[in-house]
């Protein structure tokens, strides 16, 4: 009797609690309507449908004072082994293990980003470690190259520094004047050419001018080369762009300048000149002439793209079906070849039509081709710009004129 009228105390002081079914307990549930009806009915019941039990409260270590009052206990609402609802002061087993469970997962996943952090730190750090190895080796490896100051300190390095470093046989005999770089390969391979007393025959050779003893046909090279030079000429009609001794040779419109060489550059070898390209016999106009082979090579070649412009004249009226006639192009040993401007200019003939024609292919009579297969006559062809390089207007047939650094850099560029 003594125990049911505890019980019964118990579910009365817990009636508050008990009693508010919107209250959420501990594991998210309900209060279960048994319960809630039984709560309800407790004062006039005299036992419940259920026993209530609680634990003795662990004494604590330090003695609460008086004032201090204990604080409630929020049962679990678990069902027993009859499928009967009961309070327990502890979550059900289940309960108990989901929270292990998901703890264990959330340990398991930090310990995974862990290692992964520690092994991306340490990827990053052999990469880098990498990096800096292959940097330096490729720092020590990589042959000093040209200061990257200004244009004055590049210029002073290439003529007075690259120059002297040891070159290609048969480019040092060319650069000295000697002989074209092919026709110096067949002397170094007629066995002409002897470098420090014996006979070279191998073209690719290395050798320092400034120090080796180079002889052709028995004649020394000096030990100094000629400077770079680059002019601009206005080539006259019947002339013709060959290196040789030719009277009507673009290059011996030289002749005077050469024959007074040792004047201008005392103790310096003679350049040997050759024109940039070819213009044929009957176009006039624009032609470079220098003595540098790799700036020949470069502003002559095709993959450079430098655009040429023609003025062409014309015998007789040009309709617009000629003009889109030479717009389309034409073939040229096999390739395609389209004009990239093709344009008419102001009349000052009415007999004679000009158009201003520019490329960039440069193949051989492009330009007279393009205008034949239009069903055009070609009266004259003048060539009057090179890159952004345009003939100057004060330059009379058959002149030339040196050209400055920022002349050779237009002579490379496009509009």
């Amino acid at each position: 009797m003594a125990l049911a009228n505890a019980a019964t105390a118990a579910a009365v002081s817990l009636h508050p609690l008990l009693s508010r079914p919107s209250c959420v307990l501990r594991i998210g549930r309900r209060l279960p309507p048994l319960l809630l009806r039984a709560t309800s009915s407790a004062s006039t019941s005299s036992a419940p449908d259920f026993n209530i039990t609680f634990a003795e409260p662990a004494p604590s270590k330090k003695a609460s004072s008086p004032a201090t009052s204990a604080q409630p206990l929020v049962p679990w609402i678990v069902r027993g082994e009859d499928g009967k609802p009961r309070l327990s002061t502890s979550p059900p087993p289940e309960v108990l293990q989901a929270i292990a469970l998901a703890e264990a997962e959330a340990k398991k996943a930090a310990r995974k980003e862990s290692i992964k952090g520690q092994k991306g730190a340490v990827a990053a750090a052999a990469a880098a470690a990498s990096s800096a190895s292959v940097k330096a080796k490729e720092r020590k490896a990589a042959p000093a190259g040209p200061p990257k100051f200004s244009k004055a300190a590049r210029r002073f390095y290439n003529e007075n520094i690259k120059e002297t470093e040891p070159q290609r046989l048969a480019k040092v005999l060319a650069a000295a004047g000697v002989a074209s770089r092919r026709t110096s390969e067949e002397l170094i391979f007629q066995g002409k050419v002897t470098v420090n007393g014996s006979v070279c025959t191998s073209p690719q050779t290395k050798v320092d001018i400034a120090k080796d003893s180079i002889y052709v046909n028995g004649n020394r090279i000096s030990k100094k080369l000629p400077p770079k030079l680059y002019f601009a000429v206005n080539k006259p009609k019947g002339y013709i762009c060959s290196c040789g001794e030719e009277s009507k040779s673009v290059v011996s419109l030289f002749s005077d300048y050469l024959k007074g060489w040792n004047k201008i550059q005392p103790g310096l070898p003679k350049p040997r000149l050759f024109t940039v390209g070819r213009l044929d016999v009957a176009t006039t106009g624009l032609i470079i002439v220098t003595n540098d082979g790799e700036f020949a090579q470069k502003l002559a070649h095709p993959s450079s793209n430098v655009k040429k412009e023609y003025v062409v004249t014309i015998d007789g009226a040009v309709h617009k079906k000629h003009l889109i006639a030479i717009s389309e192009g034409t073939k040229i040993d096999g390739v395609m070849c389209v004009p990239d401007l093709v344009e008419p200019l102001a009349e000052t003939d009415t007999r004679k039509t000009r158009l201003k024609i520019v490329v960039h292919e440069g193949r051989n009579h492009e330009v007279r081709e393009l205008v034949q297969n239009a069903g055009l006559k070609v009266y004259a062809l003048k060539r009057v710009r090179l890159g952004r390089f345009r003939l100057p207007a004060d330059l009379g047939i058959g002149k030339f004129v040196e050209l400055k650094q920022a002349d050779i850099k237009a002579l490379e560029g496009n509009n």
